[in-house]
């Protein structure tokens, strides 16, 4: 995976102790190139690389504005007091908007003499203050001063990386949006002027543009037995006629197609009635095999949905599903049954396969309902994210947390997965009366902390964080 750009900011003030800055930038850069490719002044451009003036602010702000690309975050670290005002500059010359971690040395507290002392303390402070003033919003470490080689600053850059890879994610992204959704289901409604506001752009393409395409595709073409054999290798599918298969294999191309000449990272799909009547299938193990690869893909052309699952693969590294909070488990007041009919990724599933989908099969036939992908979601500890466009107020809202996924048995068909979630109560009645969709979505890993500050602070999106 592409390493994560971060631009370094050395704080020095001119009357403190300078080997402290030659000491602490050696120490810093020796942990970030293990992680990031890390762009910064060398010693030979300022004294020992760091920033103590104007003029030296000018200099990291023109290295920083001519590696803009590469650039995805910004660290300040200050192994002495710093200078406030310097470190300020450089950022606002530079120009980048871009999540900025704040990072303070811890004196030894038996090295308090005036050749050794180093106030970053004190100065953490006083950078604080003035980037406040400057309207430059920052991240802090998890504790005021920290050691660089300690396993509370790796896990405070784990944390840094992950924001830095939302906000990255989210730069011109385009989403697509295959199909109209299901009449009835206005709940997945949005907005595209508030997305694009944002700057997520939606494309769209009609189900016909995608059956014309199939049909154009031979059978015994090359690509398509490729394809079959990647569906039958992806999970069990011994129950699903060749000729379903070969359906999925077509439709699977041509959405990869369109996915690959538009640079979209994830769709919303129609999956019901139209392709069951059309084309003969339902089309969930084609999206579950795109989410499995980290492509997210949500039913129902739930497009804030799509974007909810790609916020969480983006700060995880692994597949999102997106699921109804479908039913209640026993009286257990804390507990839900998550439930898709399904198209859930099968790197979260116990024993999955692929099978034809029962709801929709009373209607359409089973010979046209072949695609579900059933199983149990694994035991996990998980994250939940929901996006939604609020159009009263013009804004992106959403609410996030975080859960565990049971063993409880529950008989049943399609993917499910037991839930239990603290104040379940309280989440439902917030999503209940703030008019959010039935949809959530899920990531197996415990991120809710950085994708909160990621979208509040540097995206200024309204969240409610549940606990």
């Amino acid at each position: 995976m592409e390493k994560i750009g971060i631009g370094l900011i050395v704080g020095n003030r001119s009357f403190f102790p300078d080997h402290l800055c030659k000491e602490g930038r050696e120490k810093l850069l020796k942990v970030l190139k293990e992680k990031f490719e890390v762009i910064t002044l060398s010693e030979k451009d300022t004294k020992y690389g760091s920033i103590e003036n104007y003029s030296d602010a000018k200099k990291c702000a023109e290295l920083f504005s001519k590696n803009r690309e590469k650039i995805d975050g910004i660290i300040v670290t200050l192994p002495n007091f710093g200078d406030e005002k310097a470190i300020a500059d450089t950022i606002k010359l530079s120009g980048l908007s871009v999540p900025l971690l704040i990072h303070a040395f811890p004196d030894d507290i038996n090295k308090m003499d005036v050749k050794n002392r180093r106030d970053s303390f004190c100065g953490k402070i006083s950078v604080c203050n003035v980037l406040y003033q400057y309207g430059i919003k920052f991240t802090l470490t998890e504790n005021h001063v920290v050691d660089v080689e300690s396993q509370e600053f790796t896990e405070d850059i784990d944390r840094f990386e992950k924001i830095c890879k939302v906000i990255k994610g989210l730069k011109n992204l385009k989403l697509g949006a295959i199909g109209t959704r299901p009449d009835a289901f206005k709940t997945v409604r949005y907005s595209e002027k508030i997305l694009e506001k944002n700057g997520i752009s939606v494309d769209v393409i009609d189900l016909s543009e995608i059956f014309a395409k199939i049909s154009k595709i031979d059978d015994k073409d090359k690509k398509v037995k490729e394809e079959i054999e990647k569906f039958k290798n992806y999970t069990k599918s011994e129950e699903v006629p060749l000729i379903s298969l070969t359906k999925f294999a077509k439709l699977k191309i041509v959405i990869e197609d369109w996915i690959n000449q538009n640079d979209i990272k994830g769709i919303g799909f129609q999956c019901w009635t139209s392709i069951e009547e059309n084309l003969g299938i339902v089309p969930c193990a084609v999206l579950s095999y795109f989410s499995n690869s980290l492509v997210p893909s949500a039913c129902e052309v739930d497009i804030t949905g799509t974007l909810s699952m790609y916020i969480l693969q983006i700060a995880s590294g692994l597949p999102s599903a997106i699921v109804d909070l479908n039913n209640n488990y026993k009286d257990e007041k804390d507990k839900v049954v998550l439930f898709h009919c399904s198209n859930f990724p099968v790197s979260i599933l116990k024993k999955p396969k692929i099978s034809y989908q029962e709801i929709i099969s009373e209607s359409v036939g089973k010979e046209n309902a072949y695609g579900g992908v059933i199983g149990q979601i694994k035991k996990s500890y998980f994250t939940f994210l929901r996006l939604s466009t609020d159009d009263k107020h013009g804004i992106i809202k959403g609410y996030i947390g975080e859960g565990e996924l049971t063993d409880d048995k529950l008989e049943t068909f399609g993917g499910f997965g037991i839930a239990k979630i603290n104040n379940l109560q309280k989440l439902l009645k917030f999503i209940c009366e703030n008019g959010f969709e039935h949809h959530t979505v899920i990531n197996l890993s415990k991120i809710s902390d950085p994708v909160e500050e990621a979208l509040t602070k540097y995206k200024n999106w309204s969240l409610y964080i549940h606990e």
